[in-house]
């Protein structure tokens, strides 16, 4: 995940405390973003620190939204590929050395980052992201979409549907049953929520991730320890829990126990039968 935050070694040293993240590396991104980047590891994600460096696009998404998501990424073993994919999809993009960086306005909403994969051992408190939340105007044509884009299986799409978060949606599955990677399109069923007036603000946009931890605990001590707000996850209160955006330099942010996403994701035998085993 990238986040446009006003001092990227502030954030920095809050996702360690919480998470247990490592600094890994820092650099620049060049126009049209024109940031310093700040790159930390938790699990085996990792979390881009984008604090503008004058003029360009990360400064105008803080001067209009504040800190929280800027961007999401994602890692392919085939970054040619998905770049041909895109561009006979018609999309514009553009690369910051070998990153691949898509805007808003190519996709449905979610400014995207592509770049290879790498092996990297867990380190922190999780074990890595597993989704992130793009709110959509129509979820059946953004599945599509994202099917043709990132050559995916719509086939083994979930659907999922919350009456407490008010919205309608899909599950975008990458990689079922060995994987819980996706991305969560949802579509408002109720205007007055949360994510209802996230989406009256913003449209079409990304509005938080989920990552899994075999030690939920030991995050839960941390925010507590900081006073941050946290909240059950909705109709699974035993799941896991939410972390506050105000906690994490304005992202929300689910973490679910290990595996027990399924339970959502139209293969809850792959879920564990207590969140303590």
């Amino acid at each position: 995940m990238l986040l446009a935050v006003q001092d990227r070694t502030a954030a920095a040293a809050t996702f360690a405390d919480i998470l247990g993240a490592v600094k890994v590396r820092e650099d620049a991104l060049e126009q049209p973003y024109n940031a310093k980047r700040t790159v930390v590891q938790a699990g085996e994600s990792e979390f881009e620190f984008l604090e503008p460096a004058g003029e360009g696009i990360v400064a105008q998404h803080f001067e209009q939204w504040g800190e929280g998501i800027f961007a999401a990424g994602f890692s392919t073993s085939d970054a040619g590929g998905v770049a041909r994919s895109m561009q006979d999809e018609g999309l514009h993009f553009t690369y910051q050395g070998s990153e691949i960086f898509v805007e808003p306005d190519q996709t449905r909403g979610m400014r995207t980052v592509i770049r290879e994969s790498e092996k990297r051992e867990a380190v922190g408190h999780i074990s890595h992201l597993y989704e992130v939340t793009n709110i959509v105007d129509d979820f059946e044509e953004a599945a599509g979409f994202y099917a043709s884009i990132f050559g995916l299986d719509k086939s083994r799409f979930s659907p999922i549907t919350s009456k407490h978060f008010g919205y309608t949606g899909s599950l975008t599955l990458f990689d079922p049953p060995a994987r819980l990677d996706r991305i969560e399109l949802t579509q408002i069923t109720d205007p007055e929520g949360a994510m209802g007036r996230f989406y009256g603000r913003r449209g079409a946009s990304v509005y938080m991730c989920f990552a899994e931890s075999p030690n939920v605990a030991a995050i839960r001590e941390a925010l507590e320890a900081r006073e941050a707000r946290i909240q059950p996850t909705g109709e699974f209160p035993d799941s896991g829990l939410f972390i506050h955006p105000r906690a994490l330099h304005g992202m929300l942010m689910g973490i679910s126990y290990t595996n027990v996403a399924w339970k959502w994701s139209g293969r809850p035998e792959l879920a564990p039968t207590s969140a303590a085993v």
